[in-house]
């Protein structure tokens, strides 16, 4: 059966670009947990394969009793779960074990979509094809650990080494890297959301219309260079642009740059998978939370976009396939906006940008019932949107209606800047 066939290769696929992800990575690093927020490389590869094990196999007698529970991330309907910002006490399971589950895991996946009657597949393709999806975002969430690992560790350690030519040597008038515009977009009634055709998450429905007043966005994001501008006029030293909670938090955590940057001889240098380089000025800005994106753009004259200005403006942009800089490029170093590109054409992957909606249910939402409820609708409290995709975001897993969300201090995501104003 055809269908089989090719949920086969996709699954197998996916699993192993996670694999592929952690090969660079020495034993030590995979167990790793610098903050609670980030998680073990290897709890990553456990947790994923838990995902295939637990809502599709549904094992009785499974690989390990207790990896339901160090393995389970949040699901509070499934029972216990290993405390997040723990996951790094634990040596054991080895990563050879972690490893031997996976291969376990795969060989029983393939059998159960191969010998599926047919009136159990369309229910073992959704399953699967979620489960997929699910470990597409942990690939993501991969590369942002790995990286908050290795530039916490004073020893400089490489992820990859770094193969870009500098910015700076660019010679051409029309790559030459250029600052912003604004382009102005036109107000009205459009619809938004997914339509349901291809495979969504349920927070990304239903769809529905909503009226836009006249806009304009920025034709490219922030780089570091202008970023700069706002660090040497004392932006975060002026409680004017922040917001409240902004405020306590980066005095709370004494902050003056984004994640990663710190000084040396007074220059501004920043750590990250190629070790330790000097911040190039032209290159697309990373690594802010929504407080620094908002304060940047209260600064600017500006302010943030919503979710739905932004997806208007991917809609009148999309072509037939997106691109963008993905993690199939396998090149985690970020590119300045050039002259000779149109505008948007980097609003997919590089970073995701911050957007100044929350994170909260569409005219119609209605939350899944039983665990799959929890996978996103639980989360609608507290959090802001971010749009686009990212360098390490898979390429066939972004679309125009894709919610990114995170709280608007996380700092360790690939978050960026785009400007907009009333028109």
């Amino acid at each position: 059966m055809l269908d089989k066939k090719v949920l086969i290769e996709h699954f197998l696929k996916t699993r192993k670009q996670s694999v592929k992800l952690c090969l660079p990575l020495e034993v030590e690093d995979y167990v790793v947990q610098p903050h609670p927020d980030v998680s073990p490389p290897k709890w990553h590869l456990g947790h994923t394969t838990w995902f295939f094990e637990k809502f599709i196999l549904h094992e009785a007698t499974p690989f390990h009793p207790l990896f339901h529970t160090l393995f389970n991330s949040y699901y509070k309907s499934l029972g216990e779960h290993w405390n997040q910002g723990e996951r790094g006490n634990l040596s054991r399971p080895t990563v050879k074990e972690i490893y031997e589950y996976r291969k376990e895991v795969d060989e029983k996946m393939v059998a159960l979509i191969d010998k599926a009657p047919e009136e159990n597949f369309k229910y073992i393709k959704k399953m699967t094809t979620l489960g997929i999806e699910h470990e597409k975002q942990h690939q993501e969430l991969l590369v942002m650990d790995i990286k908050y690992i290795l530039a916490e560790n004073p020893l400089v350690p490489f992820y990859l080494e770094n193969n870009k030519t500098p910015s700076s040597c660019e010679d051409s008038e029309h790559s030459r890297p250029c600052r912003p515009k604004l382009h102005s977009l036109s107000g009205g009634l459009y619809s938004f959301g997914n339509d349901g055709d291809n495979f969504s998450y349920d927070n990304e429905g239903p769809l529905h219309k909503a009226y836009l007043h006249p806009f304009k966005l920025s034709t490219h994001p922030v780089t570091n260079g202008e970023f700069l501008e706002f660090m040497s006029e004392g932006g975060y030293e002026n409680p004017n642009f922040w917001h409240s909670d902004g405020w306590d938090f980066i005095n709370r955590e004494k902050i003056k740059a984004p994640l990663y940057w710190f000084q040396k001889e007074g220059d501004w240098l920043v750590a990250g998978l190629q070790g330790v380089q000097t911040v190039d000025p032209h290159q697309t800005l990373c690594h802010v939370s929504y407080f620094e994106a908002s304060a940047y753009a209260r600064w600017s004259g500006k302010r943030l976009p919503t979710e739905k200005e932004w997806e208007m403006a991917a809609s009148l942009t999309e072509s037939e396939s997106i691109e963008g800089h993905f993690l199939e490029r396998e090149d985690f170093q970020l590119a300045p906006p050039v002259n000779n590109q149109p505008p948007f054409y980097d609003l997919f992957g590089s970073t995701w940008e911050w957007t100044d909606s929350s994170y909260s249910p569409y005219p119609g939402y209605r939350r899944l019932g039983g665990p799959m409820g929890e996978y996103n609708g639980k989360f609608m409290s507290g959090q802001m949107v971010l749009r686009g995709g990212c360098l390490a975001t898979p390429k066939d897993h972004i679309r125009k209606t894709y919610r990114n969300f995170y709280r608007p201090e996380k700092r360790w995501c690939f978050g960026g800047i785009r400007l907009a104003e009333d028109h």
